[in-house]
């Protein structure tokens, strides 16, 4: 049961990196207490005796609006610190902006201060991406790592995911900006009306009931930005790009399914409206990152990861969610020839030249015939989504036309 008197004056962010920031100036404009949580003691007392983050979003804030003094600080009601007791105690909605791979380990620290509160708590998951749970080994959306570690104290928290075209310098600047808000809808509710309506032109929201589907489309995009990255730096005309955005909607609708979620999702802010910005905006770092990727390729893809990373202030999630995916598809023995050109280019040995040719091949020889799903297929997706899919080999893989 959730309670009714949940305190919306205050929220807490855990993780500083460009997100939570992006959130902390969000927040702070609405007049908020705001809570930063961060395990640096010192980096903390320098955010609260500066009113910025040293670390992450304020570069690239001095750059777009034309240096430090320009730079918008904090509201007074900012405040970081490194006590996640009281950050867990004294909050109703705590923000988790970590990236996938910190987060089983950062849940192991909350879990107990979770399970010793006396009052519920709502965990909001902005993140996107996708990553193998440690006992099935299938491929989990945040909310569902979140909840498969705090399993044995669901009575005391619930959980509702972010999702949408947003970009975290959009949110610092007050940019407008339009969410999905997807989880129970009694607490998402809560989050549209008292957390996040404060000034609509700043930042609206819409209602969805599926949070896998929502998270799925917000890790599967990062993807398709890393590979569209790649395609415009290739000499491959100006008529790709759509091809690679429509025929990468069929692989994430398909994919979703497998992954619990619904179709219609696809059709959401965090479906089409979060991958058209992700694939065509210098914004987005996973775009950026595969572009980089293609300019600084050694041919050794490890060598390269570094090269591009350090170019990039943030974490793109796009590279990790290719590995993971990929080891799922093989798993299921899953057609999904853009996400698998993705592997190959992202973390197989080569030469320069071939890239584009792998592109070519994802995009122009795909085995499928049909842009729609049809009416039986629709239904066996419904019933048996985890045996109605296109098998990339074997006797149910039909062959290349």
């Amino acid at each position: 049961m959730i309670p009714k008197d949940l305190d919306t004056s205050r929220v807490a962010i855990i993780g500083p990196g460009r997100l939570g920031t992006a959130f902390a100036y969000k927040f702070g404009r609405d007049n908020k207490r705001v809570s930063l949580y961060y395990y640096d003691g010192d980096l903390c007392k320098e955010i609260n005796k500066e009113h910025l983050n040293p670390r992450h979003l304020t570069k690239d804030l001095a750059r777009r609006l034309g240096g430090m003094d320009h730079v918008p600080r904090f509201s007074n009601g900012v405040i970081a610190t490194n006590d996640l007791e009281r950050i867990v105690e004294n909050h109703d909605f705590i923000f988790l902006s970590l990236t996938m791979n910190r987060m089983p380990e950062f849940l192991d620290y909350m879990k107990p201060l979770i399970e010793q509160k006396p009052g519920y708590t709502c965990l909001i998951s902005p993140i996107k991406g996708l990553m193998a749970d440690e006992i099935t080994r299938e491929l989990i959306t945040p909310s569902q790592l979140i909840n498969n570690n705090l399993y044995n104290i669901k009575q005391n928290y619930d959980v509702v995911c972010i999702g949408g075209p947003f970009f975290d310098i959009d949110l610092a600047l007050g940019n407008p900006v339009c969410l999905s808000i997807a989880g129970k809808k009694t607490v998402a509710t809560i989050i549209r009306e008292k957390l996040l309506r404060f000034n609509k032109r700043e930042l609206t929201s819409y209602y969805n009931f599926d949070a896998i589907g929502c998270e799925a489309c917000g890790a599967l995009k990062n993807i398709v930005a890393n590979i569209k990255g790649v395609a415009d730096s290739l000499d491959l005309g100006n008529s790709v790009p759509g091809t690679i955005f429509a025929r990468s909607g069929v692989e994430i609708r398909s994919l979703s399914k497998l992954l619990g979620g619904s179709f219609q999702a696809f059709h959401s802010q965090a479906g089409v409206g979060d991958m058209f910005v992700t694939v065509s905006s210098e914004a987005s770092k996973n775009y950026r990152y595969g572009k980089l990727f293609y300019e600084y390729f050694t041919g050794n893809p490890i060598e390269t990861d570094l090269l591009v990373r350090k170019e990039i202030d943030g974490t793109p999630e796009g590279p990790n969610t290719i590995r993971n995916v990929y080891k799922y598809l093989e798993k299921k023995n899953m057609y999904s020839p853009l996400f698998q050109c993705a592997y190959h280019i992202f973390n197989e040995r080569g030469i320069k030249s071939d890239i584009k040719e792998k592109v070519i091949q994802a995009i122009q020889f795909d085995r499928r015939t049909k842009e729609y799903i049809g009416p039986v297929s629709r239904i066996l997706y419904r019933l048996i989504p985890n045996h109605w899919y296109r098998r990339n080999k074997g006797l149910l893989a039909k062959p290349n036309r």
